[in-house]
């Protein structure tokens, strides 16, 4: 699969220490799971989360979901053994809490070896660093933590987000730069899907990829809302067709629905058709 193209509407939290979830992540239809060994998982239960996790992954299943393993930050007493841990599990990366600077990923990448890194981004040092960060040679994908970020901030909710935009914006500035994957924060209220539903819709608006989710109920909405619509690949096959018809001919210029087509739209409507069959072949 094309990695550009390969989709991450959702991309659900699942404590690493519950096998009951750890089952049930096997059947839902999220294009990747972020298996938690941090907030999920109560200190008690941290040493054993790493092995409950590890055979969980080990057994499979998984499919072609994206499988990412979130550890404790390397400050914490947890942090280093889960990264050691994380190298020998059968995961596709290792998520790395509190980025705020590359020496954190160097002190990861000495621990988990070649294996792909994420950064979550969650302080206002990590907006403010995120274009180093987004940089770093094995770093494949920001997690933007919405909630750490508003409790630093100490902004108060509100349905626009305003508060974070600075702080979205820069990260999202930074992923796409470097073209690593960017995915949105969650959306706290698991019940309200109509609030989730615009929240999704203003992050596919600003250029995520997708949405983390914390409950399984948030799953359908996240995938309806990051994925191409029915207009949206209609419109670009019709683009498409059309500038290839002009390029034959030699003549004039192409036009769709009274707008000219040049070979930026063409190459955005190319990507948003990939986008289209790589959600058909994980669905498949």
């Amino acid at each position: 699969m094309d990695q550009r193209a390969r989709p991450y509407r959702s991309v659900l939290y699942i404590p690493g220490s519950k096998n009951r979830a750890l089952e049930k992540a096997r059947s839902l239809p999220v294009d990747a799971v972020i298996f938690d060994l941090e907030d999920a998982v109560a200190p008690d239960e941290k040493e054993n989360a790493r092995t409950t996790l590890s055979e969980a992954l080990a057994q499979g299943g998984y499919g072609n979901r994206m499988r990412i393993v979130r550890i404790n930050g390397l400050d914490t007493q947890w942090g280093v053994a889960d990264a050691k841990a994380a190298a020998e599990m059968d995961c596709d990366a290792v998520l790395l809490p509190k980025v705020e600077c590359t020496d954190q990923l160097d002190a990861l990448a000495a621990l988990i070896g070649e294996k792909p890194i994420w950064a979550m981004m969650e302080t206002p040092r990590g907006m403010m660093n995120a274009a180093a960060i987004a940089a770093y040679p094995q770093l494949s994908g920001f997690v933007m933590g919405t909630n750490d970020l508003a409790k630093e901030l100490q902004t108060r909710f509100r349905p626009d987000r305003l508060p974070m935009m600075a702080g979205l914006g820069l990260c999202l500035l930074a992923a796409k730069a470097e073209g690593i994957v960017v995915v949105d924060g969650v959306y706290n209220a698991f019940k309200d899907a109509d609030g989730l539903k615009v929240e999704c819709d203003q992050g596919r608006d600003m250029g995520f990829d997708g949405k983390t989710l914390i409950h399984p109920a948030q799953v359908d909405v996240a995938n309806a809302a990051f994925a191409p619509s029915e207009d949206e690949i209609d419109l670009a096959n019709r683009q498409i067709a059309a500038f290839e018809a002009c390029e034959a001919s030699g003549q004039g210029v192409a036009v769709v629905d009274g707008k000219i087509v040049e070979n930026l739209h063409v190459v955005t409507a190319r990507e948003i058709l990939a986008k289209a069959d790589a959600i058909s072949a994980l669905e498949g």
